[in-house]
């Protein structure tokens, strides 16, 4: 997604089964390699991380950050 994902939107690279087509590739995003699962995230089932997830792009979105405007983009 050249211009960011969209918080509450999934990622037009997850197969039908929910997996990171790019997985492994040079192709997929920096940001995507830099979000290392952990404890805290995972929880005890997917419904736990998916909230958390949610919380992240609400808590790092746009609306979070005054005067910024469109997708948060992460690339390095």
């Amino acid at each position: 997604m050249p211009r960011g994902k969209p918080a509450g939107v999934p990622c037009v690279q997850l197969t039908a089964d929910l997996r990171c087509a790019l997985f492994g590739r040079p192709e997929r995003p920096a940001v995507c390699g830099g979000l290392q699962p952990d404890g805290e995230m995972c929880g005890a089932d997917r419904e736990h991380a998916l909230t958390w997830i949610a919380d992240l792009e609400r808590t790092t979105g746009p609306a979070a950050r005054p005067g910024a405007q469109g997708p948060l983009t992460l690339a390095r």
